[in-house]
């Protein structure tokens, strides 16, 4: 079974950094938007299990964008992740009222960001720190809301076998 993964942000190395990290795993369909009004013409057409969502973006930001992700009836189940470089609660705050599961500042390793793809598939982690004990500058994975969905495991379609 394929899963959606929509990508938006207005920042185009940023998408390409999560593009090409998740390009080679298995079962996922990558799209992309540059802002938020793209977001939902794309997400209602291909339907996303899960969403990287910028928040901030020209044209419709994402935390409004969030918002009527969640209020879609096709869109409505996906897991949203909140990807900002802004830090503090207040944007936390709007993020987890719009809708959002989990929010991931930036910037982030793309290991950082297959470590979290697996265990959105295996359901786990309340709250994921991704600081390594002598890098107190790493990104900071909170989980927002109580319901993931179910994505499977991050498999590089490309594995060796020997």
């Amino acid at each position: 079974m394929t899963h959606g993964v929509l990508i938006v942000d207005d920042d185009q190395f940023i998408r390409k950094l999560i593009a090409t990290t998740l390009e080679d795993v298995a079962e996922f369909e990558l799209h992309e938007a540059s802002d938020g009004v793209e977001a939902l013409e794309v997400a209602r057409a291909t339907r996303p299990s899960l969403v990287f969502l910028d928040v901030d973006m020209p044209r419709l930001n994402g935390i409004e964008t969030c918002r009527q992700l969640r209020q879609g009836d096709v869109t409505g189940g996906a897991t949203i992740v909140m990807l900002t470089a802004a830090h503090g609660d207040s944007v936390e705050a709007d993020a987890e009222q719009a809708g959002a599961d989990l929010f991931l500042t930036k910037p982030f390793s793309p290991l950082a960001l297959l470590r979290l793809v697996n265990q959105l598939g295996e359901r786990q982690p309340r709250q994921v720190s991704c600081q390594t004990p002598r890098d107190h500058d790493s990104p900071r994975l909170v989980r927002l809301r109580g319901r993931l969905g179910h994505l499977g495991r991050a498999v590089p379609v490309h594995q060796d076998r020997g």
